[in-house]
């Protein structure tokens, strides 16, 4: 994730985010980061954080190092890369993806993102490169999408720029062929602005 989310700077937003590997790392993640911020397993053992219980969202930093050790103390039977500090995103969460098609070529993928994606499946595609309107379309042929509209009072969110960030992930083949599978779940988005909050690429 770590690596995946340092590639995609170049290209989208991502939030603030940094490895930590000691105490010390982290007390000055938290300072530099501010909270409510998210502490993440990063380990090749556990691309599944939610199955090992390993994301923990603090709110204060009344129990933050306690629960950074707590962390750590779980991973001893697999490889940790470190815990990953970022800051806490509120909004909605979508999926956003590439695929490699022996046919087509590269496919981006949009949907409701989040654990229940898999579940869901409520997704579209369209071939790379897309335009402002095709990624207009993908987001209209959600089931789901009024979610993103301001369902139930909630806010609508930045239908604007989640268009372009759509049409620039797109764009990330061209320049990097190579990439076999790319997953950013979830993509968060409120009213203002939205940032890569988890993500993994496969290469070729």
């Amino acid at each position: 994730e770590y690596e995946a989310e340092e590639f995609l700077k170049r290209y989208i937003p991502v939030a603030k985010h940094v490895l930590v590997n000691s105490n010390e790392e982290a007390e000055e993640a938290a300072i530099k980061i501010k909270f409510p911020l998210v502490l993440k397993v990063i380990s090749q053992d556990a691309l599944h954080k939610s199955e090992i219980d390993g994301v923990k969202i603090i709110e204060t930093g009344e129990k933050y190092l306690e629960t950074y050790r707590e962390l750590v103390n779980k991973c001893k039977k697999i490889k940790l890369d470190g815990i990953l500090v970022q800051e806490f995103i509120k909004g909605e969460y979508v999926i956003i993806g590439l695929k490699k098609d022996v046919v087509f070529g590269h496919i981006i993928v949009f949907g409701i993102g989040g654990i229940y994606t898999e579940l869901l499946k409520d997704v579209s595609f369209r071939v790379c490169p897309i335009t402002l309107k095709d990624a207009e379309e993908m987001i209209n042929e959600i089931k789901m999408k009024e979610i993103l509209f301001g369902f139930r009072g909630r806010n609508k969110v930045n239908i604007a720029l989640l268009k372009e960030v759509l049409v620039k992930v797109s764009n990330i083949p061209s320049k990097n062929p190579s990439i076999a599978e790319m997953d950013i779940n979830p993509f968060v988005i409120n009213e203002k602005n939205g940032f890569v909050v988890d993500a993994r690429i496969l290469v070729e």
